[in-house]
């Protein structure tokens, strides 16, 4: 579990700091960002796991859409946590479609790619560690 754990953090450290680079674009030299906190939050994907399991005959957008609803929570929970502590690494007061300056709903998407992408993961080491 903390091999996985470690490899779904680094996974979505790689994501957030592509994500980063490529929205802050030429102008800052596709310079993405990230933080430390992060791996802990990301690693927390290893929870999702029995998800994946039991979802595993629904459709790719079903399984997206209830994966996105378990990271929004994570997101609002540590978020809301780590806001009340002034150490969060994101503030997103800026955007119309956020909820409490913590998630933004049109991250959606985004989530969405990432549940599928941990899930596809996922399955790839359980196959992997079965050979």
């Amino acid at each position: 579990m903390a091999k996985r754990f470690m490899i779904y953090s680094m996974l979505g450290i790689y994501m957030e700091i592509l994500w980063t680079g490529l929205k802050g674009g030429i102008a800052d030299s596709l310079t993405g960002h990230s933080s430390v906190i992060m791996m802990a939050i990301y690693g927390c994907a290893v929870f999702m796991e029995p998800a994946f399991r039991q979802l595993k005959g629904y459709s790719s957008i079903t399984r997206g859409i209830i994966y996105s609803l378990f990271i929004f929570s994570a997101e609002y929970f540590s978020g809301s946590l780590l806001m009340k502590y002034n150490i969060c690494p994101w503030n997103y007061s800026h955007a119309f479609y956020n909820m409490k300056n913590v998630i933004r709903l049109d991250y959606m998407p985004l989530w969405i790619f990432m549940g599928l992408l941990y899930e596809r993961l996922y399955f790839s080491m359980k196959a992997n560690n079965n050979k």
